[in-house]
């Protein structure tokens, strides 16, 4: 069943996108599918409409997979960091095209960034999702469905 986030659980999520990456505020709803999932809608249909479609006829989701809730952060998908493209100011990795061939094939990164916590991933006006910083990388999350495959 999925849950439509209120005013101030939305505020939370907006709050730690803010923090993290500058994002001032979610334009529509937000609704979270078990305790990590988020989904962004910005339909017609009201909250009320769309608690009583769930109710009599079987929805996989409502909306698109935007983010995932992980501990205090909120690690945000390719599509959230294309819907959010325009708010996102701060925690930006700008991959060189060596580097986005190994992004793309599912690689980690070895760079030290100097920073700790989710980057956005970015090559030049395309963004491409979210890694986690360490001291000596930044981890990949692209699914295995969406890398390219290695050349060989």
């Amino acid at each position: 069943m999925t849950k439509i986030l209120n005013q101030q659980e939305k505020k939370e999520i907006e709050a730690s996108l803010h923090e993290q990456f500058g994002v001032e505020k979610i334009p529509g709803l937000i609704l979270m599918r078990g305790e990590e999932r988020l989904f962004f809608f910005s339909g017609d249909f009201s909250e009320t409409e769309i608690k009583n479609l769930e109710a009599c006829v079987p929805i996989e989701r409502v909306g698109i997979y935007f983010a995932r809730v992980i501990g205090n952060d909120v690690k945000l998908s390719i599509e959230g960091t294309n819907i959010l493209k325009n708010q996102i100011k701060k925690n930006i990795f700008n991959l060189d095209s060596k580097q986005l061939e190994e992004w793309m094939t599912g690689s980690d990164l070895q760079v030290k960034t100097g920073k700790k916590g989710f980057l956005v991933i970015k090559y030049k006006d395309d963004f491409l999702g979210c890694g986690k910083a360490s001291e000596e990388k930044i981890g990949n999350f692209i699914p295995k469905s969406r890398r390219l495959r290695q050349k060989g």
